[in-house]
């Protein structure tokens, strides 16, 4: 699995609450660009989350 840093998480941007929308913003777009590479989207049934 790719490892990615804390700043490209969270990163501050227009707005007061941008590390709150940022942050999971990048977070999902990470884990998709990893769904795609690894394996088919389709092939995805459930997602848990901790």
């Amino acid at each position: 699995m790719e490892s990615i840093s804390v700043f490209e998480i969270i990163k501050v941007g227009i707005g007061p609450s941008s590390s709150h929308t940022m942050g999971p913003w990048n977070a999902a777009s990470a884990f998709i660009r990893i769904i795609k590479r690894e394996r088919s989207i389709d092939e995805v049934k459930e997602v848990f989350v901790e």
